[in-house]
């Protein structure tokens, strides 16, 4: 469950805003074709759970999927 608390934790919410926009710039702006088509939706992923507050991870180690649920 570490996992998760750090996940919904202020840093782990940054860390998956900042490489969900890394991935969707390197698609937008590096990438041609279907890569760059894959890139964007895969960057979009961390980012909108990072920007939402929701841990897609948390249901498999058994925790709530919304990040304020999460117990200390």
């Amino acid at each position: 469950m570490g996992f998760v608390r750090f996940m919904t934790s202020m840093l782990g919410r940054a860390i998956r805003i900042i490489a969900g926009l890394a991935l969707v710039v390197l698609g937008y702006t590096i990438a041609h074709g279907l890569g760059a088509v894959v890139l964007v939706v895969v960057g979009l992923v961390p980012l909108l759970a990072g920007i939402f507050n929701v841990c897609v991870f948390a249901p498999l180690f058994g925790g709530p999927f919304k990040g304020s649920n999460v117990t200390e």
